[in-house]
């Protein structure tokens, strides 16, 4: 069986690995991929964004079963473009991608679905917006790019100048190109967030273990917005019961919202969900498996992922039941000095196999190539910019599994480098009972 996942961050990485352990034992390809991909797929220099070569390649391979990563392919049509040769893809369709794509349309299908959401206005015009922001009185708000802005588009702005600043940034400055043509001025909702991803064939809804992210790049979630620089899973106060109550009250009922429009969402739906005071509230929807979730996630995951994707892009998800592992998993992120205003590429990595080497501990590549061959023929592996790595360590048990990732991250070393400490410090503290994550009874 040949798979060809497509990207070449941390989440393609897991993906790629876990693919690696299924019983179905593939031919795994990967475009373009990076320099720990490397060792468990052979690596194709073709752009995630390159669907025509893309869709060339697979069809030349017989590849059996494409999965895509990021959200920009699936946005510009790749599961249109798969399907169109008969070629199997998981992942969305362009027009199922704009429940990324298009926070606006997001909303709309939230309100066609009654799943809750926070409060917001659009605008198109930056006069129309600056006047709306001249009537708020009680801040911060949140003010979004409607469209894909690699994950930089959102603006939490404590006070009116900050948020005026965003918006004449998007309207007025383009900053973010066509992504910005449209913003959202959001309510700015407080509570818990988590991460749901779940698995869909079009019908079936299957959901995973819920996640945490860390977005801030500094401790205490201090310093600018990151595409994520830790996760931890499962979530303490977030089992079966609450998962089930999600899955009916927001993602069942948004499926049903595309499929009143003619749409068939088959691939990953990813709510960032925050449970308020009020219950739960969408902050946003993916449709793609999340980054760095992917790589708490997958570790604890006993079900083969292979079958799974196949299953989905099957219709053939009915009946399906996960099963996974007892221990929890920490993942850290490692960045590049600089990140995330700039990112260094080209400095050498110490200590990868040590850390590999470690018991329950994965080292997933996100940032990495290789370098210049050296005097005795080996190619070192360097960074590559933003997140270069992502160390996870399964556990009995959060406190077993935090000091396991944070003794690989003591075991890699380059110039600069960049991590959090206090990645699932929250999930410790909620598991020792010392706090909740959550208000009670929110899962009615």
């Amino acid at each position: 069986m040949k798979v060809l996942v497509v990207g070449g961050g941390g989440r393609e990485h897991a993906l790629v690995h876990s693919f690696a352990a299924s019983p179905l034992a593939p031919t795994i390809f990967c475009a373009p991929g990076n320099a720990g991909i490397a060792a468990e797929a052979e690596c194709v220099s073709i752009g995630a964004e390159d669907i025509g070569a893309l869709v060339s390649f697979a069809a030349g391979e017989k590849v059996d079963l494409t999965v895509v990563g990021p959200e920009a392919p699936l946005v510009g049509g790749i599961a249109d473009a798969f399907a169109e040769r008969g070629l199997a893809v998981f992942g969305t369709d362009g027009q199922a991608s704009l429940l990324e794509g298009s926070k606006a349309f997001a909303k709309d299908i939230m309100a066609d679905a009654g799943a809750p959401t926070g409060a917001f206005a659009r605008f198109d015009d930056v006069d129309d917006a600056l006047r709306h922001l001249e009537r708020i009185e009680t801040y911060p708000v949140v003010v979004k790019a409607d469209g894909l802005a690699a994950g930089k588009g959102v603006v939490i702005a404590e006070d009116h100048e900050t948020a005026r600043s965003a918006v004449e940034a998007d309207l007025r400055d383009h900053k973010f190109g066509a992504a910005g043509d449209t913003v959202l001025i959001e309510e700015f909702l407080e509570g818990s967030e988590v991460s749901l991803l779940a698995l869909c064939d079009g019908e079936t809804i299957v959901p995973m273990a819920p996640a945490q992210d860390y977005k801030r790049i500094f401790a205490g979630d201090e310093g600018p917005n990151t595409g994520g620089m830790g996760s931890y899973c499962p979530v303490p106060g977030f089992g079966r019961r609450e998962i089930d109550y999600v899955v009916a009250t927001v993602y069942e009922p948004v499926v049903d919202a595309l499929r009143r429009r003619g749409i068939t969402f088959q691939g990953v739906l990813y709510g960032g969900l925050i449970i308020t005071e009020a219950g739960v509230r969408v902050l946003e929807f993916n449709c793609r498996f999340g980054d760095p979730e992917t790589q708490a996630i997958l570790p604890r995951l006993k079900t083969d992922l292979l079958e799974l994707c196949l299953a989905g892009s099957r219709g053939e998800l009915a009946g399906v039941e996960l099963e996974w592992h007892p221990d929890a998993c920490v993942s850290v992120v490692m960045a590049s000095r600089g990140y995330p205003q700039s990112s260094s590429k080209g400095d050498v990595i110490e200590g990868l196999d040590e850390a590999a080497a470690l018991e329950d501990v994965t080292v997933y590549h996100a940032g990495t190539g290789f370098g210049e061959r050296t005097a005795d023929g080996d190619r070192p592996v360097v960074t590559a910019g933003g997140r270069v790595l992502a160390v996870s360590a399964l556990g009995d048990g959060f406190a077993a599994a935090r000091e396991r990732a944070y003794e690989g991250i003591g075991r890699i070393s380059f110039p600069g480098m960049q991590f959090r400490p206090d990645i699932a410090e929250r999930a410790l503290a909620a598991e020792s009972g010392e706090t909740r994550l959550f208000p009670s009874g929110w899962a009615k």
